[in-house]
Order: C-alpha cells, then structure tokens, then sequence
C-alpha cells in the first residue's frame, strides 16, 4: 500500500483530535498487521469504496484515552466505556475519514463512506473489508495508546 493513501488519515486524525480534544498524539513506526485482533478497548471501523479503490479504516482507543477524550470533548468522564463513548468514537472515525476523503480526492481518488460500525471490549476483533495487506500505526500519548488500522485495494 503507499504512503499517498495512508498519511492522510494520519494526519487527519492528529488534526481532529487537536481540534475537538486539545490533544497531541506522538506516531510510533507503522507495520503490517497480521490477525484480526485489536490492539485497544474500543474501535471504530468505517468501508471505503470508489471507482479506483476500495478498503477500509479502523481507530481503536484504549479506554483510558477514549475517556479522556470524552471529557475534553464533551466536558463528562463515564467510568468505563458506554454508549456515548462508543458514539464519540464513531463520530470520530467519521471526521478522521471525511478529512482523509478530502486530501486524496485532490489526488484523484474519489470514495464514498460507509457509517462506520463501533466494536468495543478487550480482545474484538476488526475485520477489514479488503484482500491487501493491513498497516497498523501506533500512536502514543499519556492517557494510553490509539492505533490506525488501513487496508486498501488499489
């Protein structure tokens, strides 16, 4: 997969959550994924199709991090995850890939979004709705770890 379609959803998210939680995450080194087993508490996972490509796109939160966004975006803190954390989490999964939607349709690559579909509990699992090789990108921040997940057929 190249770099032209996974960097705008990295930037993208690094850009919503600045904008809708004051908050910076720090990259890790991208690598392939090879199961189907998330590497956090709650994901948000959303199909991509057009008329060149077709893939996909998790998030995936640690709780701790996905409450700590939940108060800074929304001004609660549940306890642990429910409901309103598991829509915050698609509707950022939404603003991340309309943002990434935007960068590459200036390239030339139109698609249209599925609403994504939220999973949340230790050990879910993320099936991808492509055939190509999955990269996962860590990222850091001190309320714990995020993680990208993007799969594309091109």
């Amino acid at each position: 997969m190249r770099a032209e379609f996974v960097n705008p959803f990295l930037a993208s998210l690094l850009n919503v959550l600045k904008t809708m939680a004051s908050m910076e995450l720090a990259p890790q080194k991208p690598r392939l994924k090879k199961d189907e087993v998330a590497r956090g508490d709650v994901s948000g996972l959303i199909g991509m199709v057009g008329p060149k490509t077709r893939g996909s796109m998790s998030i995936t939160f640690d709780e701790g991090l996905a409450l700590e966004i939940m108060q800074r975006m929304l001004g609660e803190r549940p306890h642990s995850i429910n409901e309103e954390v598991t829509d915050m989490v698609g509707e950022i999964t939404n603003m991340v890939t309309g943002g990434a939607k935007r960068i590459l349709a200036e390239k030339g690559y139109e698609f249209d979004m599925a609403t994504p579909a939220v999973v949340s509990g230790r050990g879910h699992t993320i099936t991808h709705k492509c055939d190509s090789a999955i990269i996962i990108m860590p990222f850091d921040s001190e309320y714990g770890k995020a993680f990208i997940e993007i799969c594309f057929d091109s």
